[in-house]
């Protein structure tokens, strides 16, 4: 928008002078704040006025209350509330999605700038954990301990299998050697396996558990489809008999006796 103003020069003429106000840089007339969107994608406060104007920038100490826990941090003091989150990150753990933090008594949005809202050196906020994260945390916690525990399991039932694939091996080299092996025990240790596999059954596996669980599973049934097929080449080895022949040997004749005998009257 251009306006036109007359002034007196030294010579008492009246030149003309042209000056120009620029409507992007006025505030809106309601009062309202002004947004504007950062490279990394957050909406933030406009800020108005020209740069040589600001004031220099300062870092800020923050007191942050945290329930029972009392926090100091160091940020500037053009610095946004979100940042103020990336902050308290570092010091409770908490992400930015499970933070509120509170200054004279409002939930602060992310966008927002220290400085617009009146926050000053040694300023107190308040950091409140939202209540949905805690939930969230509370089941991701769960989650994580059944998978610990669904671990655990497994492994148990791993060692166990360990145990009965080198049984399963020995039977398999003797009956390939030509050696019979008593039926009870191909038929024993089928049974011991098909324990193994209802402990897995009984396994609630999630996350990086469940593959584990369903490698234990394959491995019973390939070490009970192998002894099935043993069961069936060990039927067909006949026993081996072993008869033994005895010599018989004659008792050796008693020698003739020589003993003369000496009569007495």
């Amino acid at each position: 928008m251009m306006r036109t103003k007359k002034k007196l020069n030294a010579y008492g003429g009246a030149a003309e002078i042209s000056t120009a106000t620029s409507t992007t840089a006025r505030e809106n007339d309601d009062g309202a704040a002004e947004w504007e969107m950062r490279p990394g994608g957050m909406l933030v406060q406009k800020r108005s006025g020209k740069a040589d104007d600001a004031p220099p920038v300062r870092n800020l100490r923050l007191r942050i209350a945290y329930g029972a826990l009392r926090y100091e941090i160091s940020v500037s003091s053009m610095a946004t509330f979100g940042e103020v989150k990336k902050k308290l990150t570092e010091e409770t753990g908490l992400q930015g999605n499970e933070q509120r933090v509170v200054y004279r008594g409002k939930e602060r949005e992310n966008g927002e700038y220290l400085d617009i809202c009146g926050v000053k050196d040694r300023s107190k906020l308040i950091l409140i954990q939202d209540p949905s994260s805690i939930e969230r945390r509370f089941l991701e916690m769960r989650r994580k301990a059944k998978i610990h525990t669904a671990h655990r399991a497994i492994s148990h039932v791993s060692i166990e299998l360990d145990k009965l694939a080198d049984q399963v091996s020995s039977i398999e080299k003797s009956i390939s050697n030509g050696v019979k092996v008593p039926e009870l025990q191909i038929t024993t240790l089928i049974e011991m396996l098909m324990r193994q596999a209802i402990k897995l059954d009984s396994i609630s596996a999630e996350g990086d558990a469940s593959p584990q669980k369903i490698l234990q599973g394959k491995r019973v049934q390939k070490c009970v489809e192998t002894l099935d097929v043993l069961k069936i080449s060990n039927a067909r080895i006949k026993p081996v008999i072993v008869t033994t022949k005895w010599e018989t040997f004659d008792p050796p004749h008693p020698p003739p006796s020589t003993t003369k005998w000496e009569l007495f009257d």
